[in-house]
């Protein structure tokens, strides 16, 4: 990665896919989150959460970067899906997105899982 680019507002930081996976919507953000990009995630789980999908399983492996505001999106994301009786869950974070979640105490509040294999066997499977 290239240290001085991160946080840019370069156009193309970040591409954000969504595909339906069984009851879950599965969002999956590649590139660079910051207050730049925070929308282009944003409106995505929105949508999702206004489509009925109240289950949303963000798999971050493409993810290379998460400043706060990212991370205030996801928490918004997250009151708002358990208000309507789901949850969000984050699959396959790497180290250095993995760390902003450790060091905010953020990691506590989500349903993390190593990848997105496990988040989606974790809905088959149900609560453990």
């Amino acid at each position: 990665m290239d240290r001085g680019t991160v946080g840019s507002a370069q156009s193309g930081r970040l591409l954000v896919e969504v595909r339906e996976e069984g009851s879950s919507a599965v969002v999956t953000p590649a590139g660079e989150l910051d207050h730049h990009t925070a929308d282009l995630l944003r409106e995505p789980l929105e949508d999702c959460l206004g489509k009925g999908f109240s289950r949303l399983v963000v798999d971050c492996s493409r993810l290379e970067f998460c400043d706060s505001t990212g991370l205030n999106v996801l928490l918004g994301a997250r009151l708002k899906a358990e208000a309507a009786g789901g949850g969000v869950h984050l699959a396959g974070m790497l180290p250095v997105v993995a760390r902003v979640f450790e060091i905010t105490g953020a990691e506590a509040v989500f349903t993390v899982h190593d990848s997105l294999a496990d988040a989606l066997a974790d809905e088959a499977d149900g609560p453990d």
